[in-house]
């Protein structure tokens, strides 16, 4: 019998940190006050005593994020295979113990890809390596209603954003559109792999998910989302060609340009269940 990838929990520190930064400005008129800025640190990720990355993050959820960066970057296939994440602010690293190391580590990792975005994202290897072997749910749909439920939850969420600007957040929903995961960072990158890091904790499955992020719909989020198993993507920004091709190769269905009751259905287009009356009293956008 095969075992379960989530027979297994870490152990995970508990590592918190400031999540902004107060600074004195000067405006036009040389006023002064003191406003809050995202804060950003350095997080040098350490797997059974070698250093892979550093990565920088605002650092509110630095053990998920950890976990979901090796998930994404295809290094530890399960959970299981994770022994302990353990984050010390004060040298700014964290280190992994892994049950049996990581298969060929240095030839997996030589390979570099600087993906596009703020925070400048990479991933190792092939952008489309294994894209062939991901099966998402073929016959998934969405409610018209459940979009509209995601973007008007996202428009009134207490974030970091609304206090200081600067960051992406990226959100995980139900298919009946009930948020449980909403993750900011410097990186909308670091904010999709602690929420795969939080579901692979969580022993949660991404075929009856819903993923929303405040950024691009770039190739390395569509893969990312792939990855987890999640048919919908959703974004108040826009999409990249490669981005599109990738979700068109793997079934999944990509909604850009999302606020108040406009989107764009890019791909997929018999995927979303058309509710007509709920236009009916809707502004027309141009």
């Amino acid at each position: 019998m095969t075992a379960s990838p989530f027979r297994y929990r870490p152990q995970l520190s508990e590592a918190s940190a400031s999540l902004t930064h107060d600074v004195e400005v000067v405006d036009e008129r040389g006023r002064r006050s003191t406003i809050a800025i995202p804060a950003e640190r350095p997080l040098t990720v350490y797997v059974d005593k070698r250093e892979l990355v550093t990565l920088m993050t605002l650092g509110g959820a630095p053990e998920a994020l950890t976990l979901g960066y090796l998930r994404n970057q295809r290094l530890v296939r399960s959970i299981s295979d994770v022994v302990s994440v353990q984050v010390d602010w004060s040298v700014d690293s964290v280190a992994v113990v892994t049950r049996n190391g990581i298969a060929d580590v240095e030839e997996r990792t030589s390979k570099k890809v600087v993906t596009t975005g703020c925070g400048q994202g990479s991933v190792f290897g092939g952008l489309m390596d294994d894209i062939d072997k991901i099966a998402l749910p073929p016959d998934a749909r969405l409610a018209q209603s459940t979009i509209y439920r995601i973007v008007e939850t996202i428009r009134t969420q207490q974030s970091i954003y609304k206090q200081a600007g600067s960051v992406h957040g990226c959100a995980l929903f139900t298919k009946a559109g009930e948020l449980l995961y909403f993750i900011e960072d410097v990186g909308r990158h670091n904010a999709v792999d602690a929420i795969a890091g939080r579901m692979w904790l969580d022993q949660l499955e991404g075929g009856d998910k819903v993923f929303y992020t405040t950024g691009r719909l770039t190739s390395e989020m569509v893969i990312k989302g792939a990855q987890m198993g999640i048919p919908f993507l959703l974004s108040r920004s826009g999409t990249t060609q490669m981005g599109h091709m990738v979700a068109e190769k793997v079934g999944m269905t990509l909604l850009a340009r999302c606020t108040g009751k406009h989107f764009l259905l890019l791909t997929r287009h018999g995927s979303i269940d058309f509710e007509p009356q709920l236009l009916e009293a809707a502004p027309r956008i141009a």
